[in-house]
């Protein structure tokens, strides 16, 4: 199996560091790439397309968020996965509108640390519940500050799938466990995306927690192994 390429994008010199040793010495993962600020996490991003991005959501030059946003843009395939020492609500979820796979607290171990970017890159949704509180909290927030948006009712296969992105299944253990085709699995997270007015799984999931459809696990943030 190939090894998961990893970019580091952090300002502080030592972090990265650590965040490499980690990598490193857990097996499974090539770190291609650091850097020290977000216009150079994005030129790195575009020239390397790693599989995973670890980026600091506070970044020198341009600020993590952003940098996730132009990194999604031009490599979709990409996934961004943003670390954050601070709680700070309203940047947490402009980094999910940004196209961010989630967010981690930087006190993570490396155990739970290398059990998500293995997740991240398996495309499941990879959100610690302490976080993913804060932003639904946020998200209510707007909505009482403003009309809530409109969506379409959900099928019952769409709801299905729904349940299981959000407790963090990817594509393939989704077909598994509903006894469909992956391929019916992506049809449906289009139609999801589309009633939910999301832009991907992660803002789909917090939706999901948000309305009361799913309970956050407080045991372990990070997926169940496959």
């Amino acid at each position: 199996m190939a090894a998961i390429r990893v970019l580091i994008a952090d300002d502080h010199r030592l972090f990265r560091q650590g965040l490499r040793h980690i990598c490193e010495a857990a097996g499974g993962f090539e770190v291609v790439g650091e850097a020290g600020n977000g216009e150079e996490a994005v030129a790195l991003a575009r020239a390397l397309r790693p599989d995973v991005v670890l980026m600091d959501i506070m970044m020198p030059l341009l600020d993590g968020v952003e940098a996730t946003r132009q990194i999604t843009a031009a490599a979709p395939a990409t996934r961004v996965i943003m670390l954050t020492g601070v709680e700070r609500n309203q940047d947490l979820v402009e980094a999910i509108k940004a196209g961010a796979c989630g967010c981690l607290f930087k006190r993570y171990d490396a155990e739970k640390l290398v059990k998500t970017v293995r997740a991240a890159h398996h495309g499941e949704t990879v959100i610690d519940p302490q976080l993913a509180a804060l932003v639904i909290d946020e998200f209510r927030r707007r909505d009482q500050a403003g009309p809530g948006r409109a969506t379409a009712e959900l099928s019952q296969g769409e709801m299905d799938v729904l349940l299981l992105v959000a407790r963090g299944e990817n594509n393939r253990a989704i077909a598994r466990r509903l006894d469909i085709s992956e391929h019916t699995v992506a049809n449906r997270l289009v139609e999801i995306f589309q009633k939910l007015q999301v832009e991907n799984r992660t803002q789909a999931a917090l939706l999901a927690l948000r309305r009361g459809w799913v309970q956050l696990d407080d045991d372990d943030p990070t997926p169940r192994e496959k």
